[in-house]
């Protein structure tokens, strides 16, 4: 009797107890899922923006890595879309394409510069261009150039460059290795675009990298030059680079430090540049390729978009 008046006593508690917690609970889950999902208005899109070119292998280039990263990008279902858009010389320009993110009901889109280090293109051009920047010279010269600029009513964030990663080094390294015969008897000559403003940034980017190359080959001696307006377009720069090599080695081998590949630049400034270089043949081994493709690259796009997504959704959630 008595233990039945105990278990009586319990269930009585316990069952009440347990009901009023699986209707907190649902209550709970119901609130839960009664809040508006932060995400649910935002629309991501990502934005890849290059130099632009004249050259239209340059410009494929570009199209072709738009195209080799667009389904990584848009596999979490988060980014809905992804365009390229070439700063100058051609369409579609930034401006452009900016246009047709708004047209297209975007609410944030995050810009992936394919730019190797800091520039005014980078630092002040494209900010201007996007209206995050009122730099008074870059205005002047975009409208000298005739550059459009718009300002989205999407919100836009633009993604580090290209040097905040190993990927040059690791980029110029497979290329020598690809095209070297004794690494003990030949200096590195690299050629790149350059910058008047940020020579020391790109002297010590290249540096960096000839110090790579050094440690992983045997290769004991590098330069480089400059084959953008810096040099003036003059291929007397790689001439003079490929000499400092063939002062202390017997062959110098050239790889172009550039995005993508350019006649103008690969063919007409570098090779005219080694072209002057008695028994040329024999002294340089070039081959007139650039950094795309390469698959570290198309990595670093993916990554530098996920990162700057995650950033949203984290700023996104409300505050607790």
């Amino acid at each position: 009797m008595k233990k039945r008046t105990a278990l009586r006593f319990v269930t009585g508690i316990i069952l009440p107890l347990a009901f009023i917690t699986l209707l907190c609970f649902c209550q709970s889950r119901t609130e839960e899922e009664q809040k508006p999902d932060p995400m649910a208005n935002k629309k991501i899109g990502v934005l890849m923006v290059n130099h632009g070119s004249r050259s239209e292998t340059w410009r494929n280039a570009l199209l072709a890595l738009e195209t080799s990263v667009k389904d990584s990008i848009l596999k979490s279902g988060v980014v809905k879309g992804t365009k390229t858009a070439f700063m100058e010389y051609t369409e579609p320009s930034i401006a452009t394409r900016l246009k047709e993110f708004d047209k297209e009901g975007y609410t944030d889109v995050i810009i992936v510069p394919i730019f190797l280090t800091v520039s005014p293109h980078s630092f002040d051009d494209i900010p201007t261009i996007i209206g995050q920047k009122e730099n008074p010279e870059s205005v002047e010269a975009l409208k000298l150039e005739k550059i459009e600029r718009y300002t989205p009513k999407a919100k836009t964030y633009l993604t580090p460059l290209l040097d905040f990663t190993d990927m040059l080094e690791k980029n110029v390294l497979r290329r020598f290795q690809s095209i070297s015969k004794d690494a003990s008897k030949e200096g590195l000559v690299m050629m790149a675009y350059g910058d008047v403003t940020y020579v020391k940034e790109w002297s010590e980017l290249l540096t960096k990298v000839g110090n790579y190359v050094s440690k992983n080959t045997g290769m004991t001696d590098f330069s480089f030059g400059w084959c953008g307006h810096i040099a003036t377009y003059n291929p007397d720069s790689t001439t003079v680079a490929i000499k400092r090599v063939l002062r202390k080695k017997d062959v110098a081998v050239v790889i172009p430090v550039l995005v993508a590949h350019d006649e103008m630049f690969q063919i007409k400034i570098i090779g005219d540049g080694i072209g002057k270089i008695k028994n040329d043949k024999e002294k340089v081994i070039y081959k007139p390729d650039a950094i795309l493709p390469d698959a570290n690259v198309e990595k670093w796009v993916i990554s530098a978009a996920a990162d700057q997504v995650n950033k949203i959704i984290s700023e996104s959630k409300p505050a607790l």
